[in-house]
């Protein structure tokens, strides 16, 4: 009887889920709740409709003066709908050890950065953050854990991953740039 409980119990989220009376939102992006670095919620015209390069970032990495090509990209194809969101990380090596303050004073200054950069967040183990844990087991994602700093992941503007990339693609890298422009060709974005 126990057991006929539990199993009950264990399904009953997932028909729930399943439920067509609470239908699941149409852009998978909606369900995460994203906190700008400063800890205020990011506003959500920032990235909805938009093509998305998330980016897990550290400010102590060797791979750091990737900001550059980052900023120049989000500058370049912001017009057109496009924006790269950084995700502070620390989990390689302390690399990301800063304060909110002092990551954004880094990056403003350092590289001049204007794209949004998110809380500090876990994007590996068991404290994964939802937004890394919807990028990583995408069909894009591979369900392979976060490698190093500067991953990243392209998502369209209904919020589907369409590409993962490894540290070692730079912003400039042409596969990268081959993907964006495709990803914004492919649809503009919905009506108001």
């Amino acid at each position: 009887m126990r057991a006929m409980l539990w199993l009950a119990f264990a399904a009953a989220p997932f028909a729930w889920a399943a439920d067509p009376a609470q239908p699941a939102p149409e852009n998978p992006l909606d369900a995460i709740t994203f906190e700008r670095i400063d800890g205020v919620p990011l506003d959500r015209s920032v990235i909805d409709d938009k093509v998305v390069l998330f980016v897990n970032v550290a400010s102590k990495c060797g791979y750091t003066p990737q900001y550059e090509g980052l900023q120049a990209l989000h500058r370049a194809h912001e017009a057109d709908g496009f924006v790269v969101v950084g995700v502070p990380c620390n989990q390689f090596m302390g690399q990301e050890p800063g304060s909110p303050e002092d990551i954004v004073m880094f990056c403003s200054s350092e590289y001049g950065v204007t794209f949004p950069l998110l809380e500090k967040q876990d994007v590996n183990g068991p404290r994964r953050s939802p937004l890394y844990r919807y990028l990583v087991s995408s069909d894009a994602g591979g369900g392979k854990k976060i490698g190093w700093n500067f991953e990243k992941f392209l998502v369209d503007r209904d919020g589907n991953v369409l590409a993962r990339f490894d540290t070692k693609v730079t912003p400039e890298d042409p596969a990268l740039t081959a993907a964006i422009e495709a990803a914004l060709a492919s649809g503009e974005p919905a009506a108001p």
